[in-house]
């Protein structure tokens, strides 16, 4: 991860918006493919994201309302920034059909988003040592493109 030039993007998203605070929350990419999903979100198709509350490691960050972060592509070159205007947990077999559209992928339906979903948290549960089921707690959080 380079750095210097995520800070350097940081602080002329804080010069354009005339300020000397706001709130970072996380620096990251998103998924199995990154570049794909962070043009999703670059281009305001992709306005939301889902987690396993699960596998948060104790002091790790987790996504709050108001929080700004920094979007990274494959490369790990920031390509934009986002505002959480939402958080929930709720258990894997509630996430709505509104969240999965929100997700932006695929045909934006439940159905390819519990695919894809559930293959990506066996894996994830798998190399934690855990059993994926439909009633794990998802972080699901939806956010605007603002930079």
């Amino acid at each position: 991860m380079d750095k210097e030039k995520i800070h350097d993007y940081w602080f002329n998203f804080l010069q354009d918006k005339n300020s000397l605070y706001y709130p970072l929350g996380d620096i990251s990419s998103f998924g199995a493919e990154p570049d794909k999903l962070a043009n999703l979100v670059c281009d305001g198709v992709k306005t939301a994201t889902t987690s396993s509350y699960d596998l948060y490691e104790p002091n790790e960050y987790l996504p709050q309302v108001g929080d700004y972060n920094i979007i990274l592509d494959g490369q790990e070159n920031p390509i934009c920034i986002t505002k959480t205007v939402v958080t929930e947990v709720v258990p894997f077999k509630y996430v709505s059909a509104e969240h999965a559209y929100h997700e932006g992928e695929g045909d934006k339906t439940l159905t390819y988003w519990r695919k894809v979903h559930e293959d990506f948290f066996r894996k994830e549960y798998q190399e934690s040592g855990k059993e994926f089921n439909d009633e794990i707690p998802c972080l699901c959080e939806v956010f605007k493109r603002i930079y």
